[in-house]
């Protein structure tokens, strides 16, 4: 007889064993998903830098996610034109500032996926009569654009960037531009000149707040330099909208290196996240809409704004192409707003809500503001989104003796009446030359936006049905 038929222990033996082999495969298996999560989001957070630091300006971002449209071959259409439209990948523009892309599937149902970011961000626009020479430096006038955290706009290397408009033969063209490398400052006052300077940050915008470029006196500075920078005749050139902007570079700090430290995170970390799911979004059954808008940090009431007529107009065509109806497809239909809000502040918790605080890597944030368009409804159906794939989610809330802004989908929904949230990334210091995010963050988002263009609604009645595609 054989050790297995004479001992009465191999059963005891043989199930220990087993059960650790077991247990070693499931930890195994448990660290590699870990690593593989680990991995996709530190390539998804080098992507992510690599669009902020080319997405200096609104123009430049638009720009940008126009090449990276076309290299996943969407198709440009114009505003101008009659679409003629069955299935495909397609974008639009409006004012080289504001994109609307979607993605129409076969047998797509009659609903529309909607997410709204924008694209701008608060920076220093250069007036028109925009130099002065004083004292020894040339210097650039500028207007304030967006609400700036004034005092974090010291002493960094700015750059310029925007659109500029030639004329040649009576025909105006675009074009956009960006010098990509450090041209201005716009300095402190030494603590030994300013004896109040840590009592007291109140900047004087028109005194405190002025860059300047040179320490020799030059006529017609910026289009000399675009001429030589990028061979454009300064004879031909009319006029720019042209934006200063930090050319510092986006870096990941903490001992775990889990937080990123980036100029324009607010909110090209919306932006990034929602067309990089649409574009890789391959079998949704629904009509995928990304849009980014211009002009938020300003209101939104420009022609390229959240208040104009882009969005709808966009929807309008899309289904008088596809003949269906507007209203029972806008009915069916689901907006999600993206944008930022405030984290808890590590010095001054004091300015949370006492209990619906926004932490930083602990989930995309569903904000429920009086002014803001989440109600039970659309914040259920995300909860159940992110709940089904894992995807942390927290809620958050302003303090009721503090003001909070407008949002995309409010401003969207004077013109686009649908179920509507507005979510985001808790962020510190935001509207600063550099704001603070936690990574992990932002590739939550953007694994909800992927499953958000999977899924497809139904309403029925008083309820809503949510459809895997």
């Amino acid at each position: 007889m054989n050790f297995k038929q004479k001992s009465i222990f191999y059963p005891y033996f043989s199930n220990f064993f087993s059960n650790l082999y077991e247990k070693k495969n499931r930890l195994d298996k448990t660290a590699y998903t870990k690593t593989v999560i680990i991995m996709k989001q530190e390539t998804y957070i080098k992507e992510l830098i690599e669009f902020i630091k080319k997405g200096t300006t609104t123009y430049t971002t638009i720009k940008e996610i126009k090449k990276e449209l076309e290299r996943f071959d969407f198709k440009e259409l114009e505003e101008e034109n009659i679409w003629h439209l069955t299935t495909g990948k397609h974008y639009v523009t409006r004012n080289d500032a504001s994109l609307i892309c979607f993605t129409i599937g076969e047998n797509s149902q009659n609903s529309f996926n909607i997410i709204t970011t924008h694209s701008d961000t608060p920076a220093f626009r250069l007036k028109p009569q925009n130099e002065s020479y004083e004292n020894g430096y040339l210097k650039l006038n500028v207007s304030l654009y967006g609400g700036l955290l004034n005092y974090g706009w010291l002493d960094r290397p700015l750059s310029i960037a925007g659109k500029i408009i030639t004329k040649e033969e009576n025909r105006f063209e675009s074009n956009i531009i960006d010098f990509k490398k450090p041209l201005l400052t716009i300095p402190s006052v030494a603590i030994h000149l300013n004896a109040d300077a840590n009592k007291n940050l109140d900047l004087n915008t028109q005194v405190d707040l002025i860059p300047f470029i040179s320490l020799k006196e030059e006529k017609n500075i910026i289009k000399t330099l675009i001429e030589k920078e990028f061979s454009i005749k300064k004879e031909i050139i009319c006029d720019y909208d042209l934006f200063l902007y930090n050319t510092e570079e986006p870096t990941s700090i903490g001992i775990e290196k889990d937080i990123l430290l980036s100029p324009r995170i607010d909110n090209l970390t919306s932006t990034f996240a929602a067309w990089k799911a649409i574009i890789e979004n391959k079998n949704s059954k629904n009509i995928n809409v990304f849009c980014t808008f211009n002009s938020e940090e300003i209101g939104s009431l420009t022609k390229e704004g959240a208040d104009s007529n882009f969005l709808l107009d966009t929807l309008k065509k899309i289904a008088t192409s596809l003949k269906i109806d507007i209203s029972s497809t806008l009915y069916q239909s689901f907006i999600i707003s993206s944008d930022n809000t405030h984290a808890v502040h590590p010095n001054h918790p004091d300015l949370s809500d006492n209990t619906n605080k926004a932490y930083l890597n602990q989930g995309i944030v569903i904000s429920k503001e009086t002014e803001s368009t989440t109600d039970a409804l659309s914040s259920s159906i995300i909860k159940s989104i992110c709940k089904s794939k894992k995807i942390p989610f927290q809620e958050s809330t302003s303090r009721n003796d503090m003001s909070t802004g407008s949002t995309l989908a409010g401003i969207s929904l004077r013109h686009v009446s649908t179920t509507s949230i507005d979510i985001g990334l808790a962020e510190l210091a935001m509207h600063s030359s550099n704001e603070c995010i936690g990574k992990k963050d932002c590739y939550d988002l953007y694994q909800m936006f992927q499953e958000f263009y999977n899924t497809s609604f139904q309403k029925k009645e008083k309820s809503t049905y949510i459809n895997k595609s």
